[in-house]
């Protein structure tokens, strides 16, 4: 597909797998899951097999240079885009999306986060190929919709219009992250699919939707395309995030766009956006604890119990813990209780304590 490329956004600080993912290499850039790689290479590999090397850029931020090159080494450095601070999505996107079109204006785009993961490879493939000949024939902005099958708060949910059995579906409203209640509604109703980040667009539609929805965030970056491929691409690029708005796509352009659609799936998706959800997609034990650790585990049921493989963990008489040791910290906390863990990193990062984060 010579004109299909594909942006991976990898510039996460990965906070919600603190102690094991860190600000200096957050989760992205290690192997969660045991296998070997690293979320970003299998990400890379996953969309390696649609499009060639030299049409894949990774956008992240600035101090994870080398350890994109290091983990990718097949890229050249025009392929990795540095964010010189975190501003969302949007500009992540923008930023990306209009140095391809300024190489490719014909270009078909593929947006995918760089840190989840996805066991029915074939299945993925086969829904974004969908979502390819929609986007390729028509300005849509096409997104991808994971069949739910729990009430989950922590994810965005798609409504959308129902249209007999066509793959492609108008979405109908964005929500992010409802509250349990609301989450139970959507499950029933049969109308709502997670919204698993991860989008199919044409170069001249997105940049269509940047002028319509955020013009001032369009302007910056088409004010910088002469610089792309240049050496001067970097200086440009830390002077327009200065200038850019920190606001996500869904709520900057989706959310307002009237050519909004999506393809339903299930492909095995998990966001892996937390020691819950890796949990959720890792084996068990017969009491349901989740094991990555040389552990002795007594009376204990349905723990996430993780740590080198140098050091003893012994677990007793406990329940629905997460207990993980992990270089210079060890958490021990309710693994049901997701916005605890955010508290406990927030409030190290007031007390000055950084070189634990």
């Amino acid at each position: 597909m010579p004109n299909t490329y594909v942006v991976i956004m990898a510039g996460g600080s990965g906070t919600r797998f603190w102690p094991f993912s860190r600000v200096e290499k957050p989760k992205q850039f290690l192997d969660v899951l045991g296998v070997g790689q690293t979320l970003l290479q299998m990400t890379f590999d996953r969309f390696n097999e649609m499009v060639p090397v030299e049409n894949i850029f990774i956008v992240s931020n600035s101090r994870y240079n080398d350890l994109i090159f290091e983990q990718l080494p097949a890229l050249k450095k025009d392929q990795v885009l540095l964010e010189p601070f975190q501003r969302n999505t949007a500009p992540c996107i923008a930023y990306a999306c209009y140095k391809i079109a300024a190489k490719d204006p014909g270009a078909t785009i593929i947006v995918s986060p760089a840190d989840h993961v996805v066991f029915k490879e074939r299945a993925f493939l086969a829904i974004i190929n969908d979502a390819l000949k929609t986007a390729k024939a028509e300005d849509k902005l096409v997104t991808i919709g994971v069949t739910p099958n729990r009430p989950e708060t922590g994810y965005g949910y798609i409504q959308y219009m129902e249209n007999s059995n066509a793959k492609v579906k108008k979405v109908k409203t964005f929500t992010e992250k409802p509250a349990k209640d609301l989450a139970v509604k959507f499950i029933e109703s049969g109308e709502f699919v997670w919204n698993a980040g991860i989008f199919v667009w044409s170069a001249r539609a997105i940049k269509q939707a940047f002028s319509q929805y955020l013009p001032e965030m369009a302007e910056v970056f088409t004010g910088v395309a002469k610089h792309f491929y240049t050496q001067q691409e970097q200086k440009a690029i830390d002077e327009a995030y200065a200038q850019c708005k920190n606001i996500s796509i869904d709520y900057g352009i989706l959310e307002k766009a009237d050519n909004v659609y999506v393809v339903l799936g299930e492909f095995g998706w998990s966001d892996l956006g937390s020691w819950r959800s890796l949990y959720e997609v890792s084996k068990k034990d017969e009491q349901g604890n989740m094991v990555k650790a040389n552990a002795m585990i007594y009376n204990s049921t349905n723990c996430t119990i993780s740590g080198p493989k140098d050091k003893l963990i012994v677990v007793s008489g406990v329940n629905d813990c997460l207990i993980t040791d992990y270089g210079n910290a060890i958490l021990i906390c309710n693994k049901n209780s997701p916005t605890e863990l955010k508290t406990i990193v927030h409030d190290i990062q007031v007390s000055k304590s950084s070189h634990f984060l």
